[in-house]
């Protein structure tokens, strides 16, 4: 017997697995299904068992496998939900468990997430699946078992949930096609008693659909699939020996399907005259679910609702796919060298901001017929249209961009670290290990003890707002929503230069009351020189020699960067160039010299045009160090709606910070 039923896609609760962190790779194990039964409620609110069967041939990997995406709390409507994806080829089913790797993104607002995890905080995940086939039983005093023995879990996200191996959940009212092979028992006729002598047998019914979902066959084929059950007055015909109990039994049974059926259409809303035609024709309650399933299919459209998304057939929804090609012209037309025209969008390569601000309330709903230029922009800017949208991923990209290809000089020799808060840092300049006593046969293990000083400092905020109105968008203006922001990515850039640098040539007191280059630091050359071989070669040699905080411990650093004003930019290139075939001896160029890495830097010279400098590699001992606030590395911009101004109001914020840790890792000479 073959049928269609559609039911809703599930989702059910697993667990990550701390102790497999891998930082480098940004990746962990979870354990996404145990195929524990959990309870589940049918369209119908009748309570069965579902079982996620793991045997060989049951659940379909393929999806997974191929790098499912992991979201954020199920979030399939924006892309921002998307925090990671499984390793392709890591998802495996062994001792009964479903194991998958899944690689978090490197986002900057996927960092506290990233965090909570490996911390154990957020231990919980939830799988996203879709079950083609299953098999339904009826055990011996207990409820309906449905074991999915044909299914395909399709995502992987993080809930806040604890994981708990015996609950489960669904979302949405959402159809998809199943299969369902029920047992039950035969030949015992419906609400007649079995005989003694009446042999127990096991009758399969299948009910078959296409894997993917399509619509139902009418309601009204559901009677030819199958013949209702016998009536209950046929089932006293049945039976030879009828007694007043077994005729009141089959009246209450009447009574039941009657109202169970005139409950269920109320309930969806499907008129009191499918429910009178249903009960008149005798049909069973098993088909008369099958036909309110096949009239829910009748009215449902191509699109799979859960509570806060909507997901399309196609696995994306087409807003997302639209918006995306929106910004993708808009960013081509502002630099067609470094953005790539995508195929999705040459359909808006054309199109003014109007033409797009028009395309968009269309789409959203709202009319445009008859609307002037004005009123376009203003309804566009001011709506919940994809426009506002559009213009922010435009604007993000264009002063991400900007920001990054500004060179930044001062990231080679310092370390960049991450602050939590606004509150002071402070940083412990680590003292050398005391020296190693030898110890007699039955001696003890004297104590030693670290010397260290410590440096403090905070990030501070640094914001503006611009505000771009709707004049910009009927002028067509592309450049006030891609210029504007790409100049606020140089500025941070710049800024961030400036903050480092500054502490470079303001030459500030450290903590023990001493300026940075001071010569009681052992990092100020006590005499000016010209870059050369010999001065350099003095340089490095008093940072070799720079002793630990007990004034007597050779630290050994060795310098890795020479930072020379502009104006020393060439001399120094040319001190630090392979000698092919020198003139003479003296016009060699040491090799421990060469391989110093030239570091050029124009803000040097206000302060002086002749000063320059040695720094060691910051893998080997502090110099200078910077921090972003968490979450919230580089440039950072956000967009509204004005309030103040009739159009989007542009903000820029930048958290930094930085304060020279050591000196032993810095070398000043004032040149000559």
């Amino acid at each position: 017997m073959e049928d269609r039923i559609e039911l809703p896609a599930l989702r059910r609760l697993a667990e990550f697995a701390p102790d497999t962190v891998d930082e480098a790779t940004r990746s962990i194990e979870v354990v996404w299904s145990t195929g524990a039964r959990v309870q589940r409620r049918s369209l119908f609110g009748e309570a069965h068992d579902e079982e996620l069967s793991l045997e060989p041939g049951h659940v379909r990997l393929e999806r997974l496998n191929a790098g499912a995406p992991f979201l954020r709390v199920h979030d399939a409507g924006d892309l921002d939900a998307v925090i990671g994806s499984v390793v392709p080829g890591s998802v495996r089913v062994e001792e009964g468990r479903g194991l998958a790797r899944i690689a978090l993104s490197e986002r900057a607002e996927v960092e506290p997430i990233w965090r909570d995890i490996k911390a154990g905080h957020i231990r919980a995940v939830s799988i996203g699946y879709q079950v083609h086939r299953y098999e339904i039983t009826k055990p011996e005093g207990s409820r309906e078992l449905w074991r999915a023995v044909d299914w395909t879990p399709f995502e992987i996200s993080a809930v806040p949930v604890g994981a708990d191996p015996e609950a489960g959940f669904r979302h949405g009212p959402d159809l998809q096609s199943c299969t369902l092979v029920r047992k039950h028992e035969t030949p015992r006729t419906r609400n007649a008693p079995m005989k003694d002598d009446t042999t127990q047998t096991d009758v399969v019914e299948t009910i078959t659909t296409e894997e993917t979902t399509t619509r139902a066959q009418p309601a009204e084929d559901a009677g030819q699939r199958a013949a209702p059950d016998p009536a209950p007055q046929d089932a006293r015909q049945d039976t030879p020996h009828d007694t007043r109990a077994e005729i009141d039994a089959a009246r209450l049974a009447e009574r039941e399907r009657v109202s169970a059926i005139h409950d269920l259409i109320a309930r969806f809303d499907l008129g009191r005259a499918f429910a009178d035609d249903l009960v008149k024709r005798g049909v069973s309650l098993d088909e008369a679910r099958r036909a309110i399933l096949d009239a829910l299919a009748e009215k449902s459209d191509e699109t799979r609702s859960f509570p806060h998304v909507e997901m399309p057939l196609g696995g994306r929804h087409e807003a997302l796919t639209r918006r995306e090609a929106v910004a993708s012209a808009l960013l081509h037309r502002y630099s067609p060298t470094l953005f790539p025209l995508e195929d999705a969008a040459r359909a808006y390569r054309g199109m003014t901001l109007m033409e797009i601000a028009r395309e968009c309330l269309e789409s959203s709903g709202t009319s445009t017929r008859g609307l002037s230029r004005d009123e376009v922009a203003t309804r566009a800017l001011h709506s919940t249209s994809d426009f506002p949208e559009i213009l922010s991923a435009v604007t993000n990209k264009t002063l991400r961009q900007a920001y990054e290809a500004y060179p930044r000089t001062f990231q080679l020799f310092c370390r960049q670290v991450l602050a939590t808060d606004f509150k002071a840092m402070h940083r412990v300049q680590l003292g050398e290990a005391p020296q190693l006593l030898k110890v007699n046969e039955s001696g003890e293990f004297k104590r030693g003890t670290l010397g260290e000083a410590k440096e403090s400092y905070r990030i501070e905020t640094y914001g503006r707002v611009v505000a771009i109105t709707r004049q910009v968008l009927i002028n067509d203006d592309l450049d006030a929503f891609t210029r504007i922001p790409a100049m606020y990515g140089n500025s941070i850039a710049q800024l961030e230069s400036d903050v480092v640098w500054g502490i470079i040539t303001s030459n500030p007191a450290m903590a023990d009351g001493k300026a940075l280059f001071h010569a009681s630091h052992g990092n100020l050359a006590g005499t000016g020189a010209a870059l050369s071989v010999d001065s350099v070669g003095a340089a490095r040699a008093a940072m070799r020699k720079q002793t630990g905080l007990d004034a007597k411990t050779v630290l050994n650093i060795r310098p890795a960067y020479l930072i020379v004003p502009a104006a020393l930019e060439l001399k120094a290139e040319q001190l630090l160039a392979q000698n092919i075939v020198p003139p003479s001896t003296t016009n060699v160029v040491p090799q421990s010299i060469r391989t110093l890495s030239p570091i050029a830097e124009p803000r040097l010279d206000a302060a002086s045009a002749t000063a320059w400098y040695l720094a060691a590699s910051p893998n080997q001992i502090d110099t200078i160090e910077y921090a972003y606030l968490e979450g919230q590395q580089g440039a950072y911009i956000e967009t509204r709606n004005g309030f103040d101004v009739d159009g989007i109001e542009i903000k820029c914020r930048l958290d930094f910070g930085a304060k020279a840790i050591d000196w032993r890792g810095l070398y000043r000479n004032p040149g000559a």
